[in-house]
């Protein structure tokens, strides 16, 4: 899928967070979020909704934190969380695929 690319792993928590996902969507560097837990970070909402839009020069960008910062249309964007049955509010789970992963004693027979 992303074979022959970095993949940035980041977490919520570092005081570089921002600054780390707006170079990967700058540079369409693919990038994961681990550890996420019920709360999301709202900092990270645009992408979520993609609300990407064209500048006067016609160049893609996207609004993170209170700067806007050119989009690569290679950017992709994932997320992960260890737990196992996570409830998100109903706006996060509309801009997001939900998939899961979990191993249940059946599936493994």
């Amino acid at each position: 899928m992303n074979k022959g690319t970095d993949l940035k792993i980041l977490k919520f928590g570092p005081i570089t967070f921002l600054r780390d996902m707006t170079m990967a969507v700058r540079n369409g560097i693919p990038c994961l979020v681990e550890d996420v837990e019920e709360s999301i970070d709202p900092a990270i909402d645009p992408i979520l909704g993609k609300q990407q839009a064209k500048s006067e020069a016609g160049i893609m960008q996207i609004r993170l934190g209170d700067s806007n910062c050119d989009y690569d249309e290679n950017f992709k964007f994932y997320m992960t969380t260890k737990m196992p049955n996570p409830h998100y509010i109903p706006e996060i789970c509309i801009k997001v695929t939900l998939i899961n992963f979990t191993v249940t004693f059946d599936g493994l027979q």
